[in-house]
């Protein structure tokens, strides 16, 4: 069976505590937008997982989420019967859009499907989390809040059909060293998540575009200072918000219309090379 496995950017992003284990606790809306890499999954006759992508600098082996994921739906449900698994690259790596994730969450979808295990979404999102914070809101998608590391997941109101240009700067963000560079105690100003959250029940693009805050902009614009100039640059092409994604380094940016979003793709993608126009879904 073929899946999309969508991407997602962050309309808000709170650090709001941390746990022993090191695990930073999060409060974040949540958003799919309409990018995707293309998951076919097919029964392998042997055990074994076998992955295969369209991009060479993709691993392959047990690296690969998409293979933790398929190890770990055979180990809990007991599958005797290996997969093959292609993955069509779309979504960029190492990009704060949750790529990885969601192709690990598309596999426990389809595998679920294939093998007719028929495990509920909140089973599959509890074995999701084992493999990467945002998995679990992935596999539900749409338009949610989030908690705890990411594994609570609240739906919200649909924010679909706004338009959105993503611009990707030529280098991957690690998340774990993003993480590791946040000073909780010196975050003085935190995202108005029910203000968001109201004005996203309002359909209020314009609060949103104005007010969405994004606490890891503090650490990745330190190393990075591009991300600030694509921002800039997007706002002076008539977006009417700009915010860098997850962890980064992808900025994503609301229009009002088609046109302008068209024009900024044109400019844009005359500086980048992975530069889209998507909508929110």
């Amino acid at each position: 069976m073929r899946l999309k496995a969508y991407a997602k950017i962050n309309i808000a992003l709170d650090v709001v505590g941390k746990r022993e284990d090191g695990y930073h606790l999060l409060k974040m809306i949540m958003q799919t937008v309409d990018l995707y890499d293309l998951i076919d999954i097919e029964e392998n006759l042997s055990e074994e997982i076998v992955i295969s992508c369209n991009k060479y600098y993709v691993p392959t082996d047990e690296r690969n989420l998409c293979y933790k994921a398929a190890k770990l739906f055979k180990d809990k449900y007991g599958i005797k019967k290996g997969v093959k698994i292609n993955i069509r690259k779309n979504i960029p790596m190492s990009a704060g859009l949750a790529g990885g994730s969601t192709d690990a969450g598309a596999v426990l979808k389809g595998m679920n499907t294939i093998f007719n295990v028929n495990a509920s979404l909140e089973e599959l999102m509890e074995l999701g989390v084992k493999i990467g914070a945002d998995v679990p809101y992935c596999i539900k998608g749409g338009t949610a809040l989030c908690e705890g590391i990411g594994e609570i997941v609240i739906p919200l109101k649909d924010f679909k059909n706004h338009i959105v240009v993503l611009v990707k700067p030529p280098f991957g963000v690690s998340t774990k060293e993003v993480y590791g560079g946040i000073d909780i105690s010196r975050i003085n100003k935190h995202p108005d998540i029910n203000g968001l959250i109201e004005a996203m029940e309002k359909d209020n693009i314009y609060f949103i575009a104005n007010n969405m805050k994004n606490i890891l902009e503090n650490v990745t614009l330190k190393k990075h200072h591009i991300i600030k100039i694509i921002k800039e640059n997007m706002i002076n092409m008539d977006a009417i918000g700009a915010m860098m994604s997850g962890s980064g380094p992808t900025v994503f940016a609301f229009f009002e219309d088609m046109v302008k979003a068209q024009s900024c793709y044109e400019r844009m993608k005359m500086k980048f090379k992975d530069v889209y126009i998507t909508r929110t879904i």
